[in-house]
């Protein structure tokens, strides 16, 4: 049996990374090390771009009491952490030279870094001298003004549909603060995005928005209580995810249970792609999100047939037939999918759960929270900090992972509201395999994304991805580096026109049908034509870079003949 995946949890960001770590003491004052880790999947790529600064990885900072500069300390860690804490994507769409030369990089690895030198501040300070925690304090205070005026630049205003009830949501906190939980958030209904969670009070950086205590959080524990674990223990393939899965299909009915205010507030449908109606799914013909729904529905109808009817006519005392329909193990699917995240038990072992509350933190591109989902030690609770500041009566989000608009569409049922940096287009193109000197150039899959996104739309760059452009000038037959101009010029006029000619194609199969009346439709394909027009827009952006793109080419040509 192919098992139940929950492949769309939470993706949350425990601080892993072996970035830092406390130095050795020195006679006139303390230092802190910025390290690079041998293991870092990019380890090589970050390592060249260190060098290219003129860093190590390995970067001692010092904390000298009698020659202490904040903005020189900043100067030496902040770029160090930066560079450090790049992502896949960040390192493929580089022009890192340019942007890390600005000072930013991107809204995600900027609070990353800044927040990852907060907390070594914040290890360092109760264990240094009274004059070197003078030092550290300072430095801890100009941290949290660049976080404070970082997060100012991307505050979203918040307005709150007063008509919207909340009254299900007010009895779920109440259950949950009579259980344990602490807040600073309330629940609303928050125009354009549904249910949300705002601030009761000015939060700072370090506040807790949220703490659950272990006890209410619903992971694989609660199965051993339940009378149908005995029986799909003995089943081959049915991890303890499926097995939650069917636990919360039967949990929803039952008036008696300890989550009851949990499942009350849980809608009737979750209206996600895998919801989409029959004209949602022939409105998307011609996209790459129609291929993922269609696999994840399939999957689950499969995953469906191999448990029923056959549980439900063995044991219909403990699989009632009338709650393991399709339609509720699709609500249950999309309910995992959609709320589930995935928790580090004091075990040191990675589970998929359900915390009540906490689900009403929606996603944003800019969160305040950004580290969660590692039960503390010493309270055994999942507390959810703040990353950066949350003013009174503002949404407070977290994010929930590195996540194209397809996929949010597909599991979660909405789109950001902002320009998603993670939307991408894969590209499969093959040519044989050459060796590479230069490890930024070495990369096995290629994409594009909304070419707005870059700074650099100059000759032999155009907005587009320099290994993207690698790897379609070697498909050309360059061999790179290519000395001569003038060839140089001419391979590129191949790669902009075969891109021009690949997206024209894509862009004629995202027209709309004249017959679609946005106004009057149902969620489903107002949902669709919203993710077409972004695909348009980063299709348009594509197209726009290639055709300027090969009027410079044209202009450099015609001064080499």
């Amino acid at each position: 049996m192919e098992d139940f995946k929950l492949t769309s949890s939470h993706n949350n960001n425990h601080n892993n990374n072996k970035l830092v770590e406390n130095g050795d003491d020195d006679d006139d004052g303390c230092s802190i090390v910025l390290q690079l880790a041998e293991d870092d999947p990019f380890y090589q790529m970050k390592k060249s771009l260190l060098h290219d600064k003129g860093f190590d990885i390995r970067v001692k900072v010092h904390f000298e009491s009698s020659n202490f500069s904040i903005s020189d300390t900043m100067e030496r860690m902040l770029p160090v952490a930066r560079i450090i804490l790049l992502d896949e994507m960040e390192l493929y769409f580089d022009e890192l030279e340019e942007r890390l030369s600005l000072g930013v990089y991107s809204p995600r690895n900027e609070m990353e870094a800044l927040n990852t030198i907060l907390s070594l501040i914040d290890t360092s300070i109760s264990c240094e001298t009274p004059v070197r925690r003078h030092n550290l304090h300072d430095l801890r205070d100009a941290v949290v003004d660049k976080i404070t005026a970082f997060g100012d630049k991307v505050k979203v205003v918040t307005k709150v549909e007063k008509d919207y009830s909340c009254n299900k949501e007010k009895c779920l906190v109440e259950w949950g603060e009579s259980n344990g939980v602490k807040t600073k958030v309330e629940i609303a209904c928050v125009e354009g995005a549904g249910r949300g969670a705002l601030a009761l009070e000015d939060l700072k950086v370090g506040d807790l928005a949220l703490e659950i205590p272990i006890s209410l959080i619903i992971s694989e524990d609660i199965l051993y209580e339940s009378d149908m674990y005995k029986i799909l223990e003995k089943m081959d393939g049915v991890s303890s995810e499926t097995m939650l899965l069917l636990w919360s299909m039967k949990e929803k009915h039952n008036c008696k249970s300890k989550y009851k205010h949990y499942f009350d507030t849980l809608p009737e449908q979750f209206n996600t792609g895998l919801s989409f109606g029959v004209e949602a799914i022939m409105q998307l013909d011609g996209t790459f999100l129609l291929e993922e729904i269609v696999q994840a529905k399939e999957h689950l109808r499969i995953q469906y047939a191999e448990l029923f009817p056959a549980l439900s006519r063995h044991r219909p005392d403990v699989f009632p037939p009338e709650f393991f329909t399709w339609e509720q193990f699709l609500w249950a699917c999309e309910l995992w999918y959609s709320n589930s995240m995935k928790v580090k038990f004091l075990d040191g072992k990675l589970r998929t759960c359900l915390v009540p509350i906490a689900g009403f933190l929606n996603h944003s591109l800019y969160p305040h929270v950004t580290h969660y989902g590692k039960v503390d030690s010493t309270t055994h609770s999942l507390k959810f900090p703040l990353s950066r500041p949350c003013r009174k009566g503002e949404e407070c989000f977290l994010s929930y992972g590195k996540l194209s608009s397809s996929h949010f569409i597909t599991f979660y049922g909405f789109l950001p509201r902002t320009d998603n940096l993670y939307d991408v287009i894969p590209l499969d193109i093959d040519i044989p395999d050459t060796s590479e000197e230069n490890p930024l150039s070495n990369w096995s899959t290629h994409m594009v994304r909304g070419t707005w996104f870059s700074n650099d739309h100059s000759i032999f760059h155009y907005g587009l991805p320099s290994p993207l452009l690698d790897h379609l000038r070697r498909a050309h037959g360059a061999e790179l580096p290519i000395e001569n101009l003038q060839t140089k010029l001419e391979f590129d006029v191949d790669v902009l026109k075969f891109l021009e000619s690949t997206f024209s194609e894509i862009m004629e199969n995202l027209n709309d049908p004249e017959t679609v009346n946005r106004e009057n439709t149902s969620w489903d394909v107002k949902l669709v034509m919203e993710f077409k027009d972004k695909q348009r827009k980063i299709i348009s952006s594509i197209l726009a870079s290639c055709s300027s793109g090969l009027n410079l080419l044209a202009n450099e040509l015609n001064k080499c003949a």
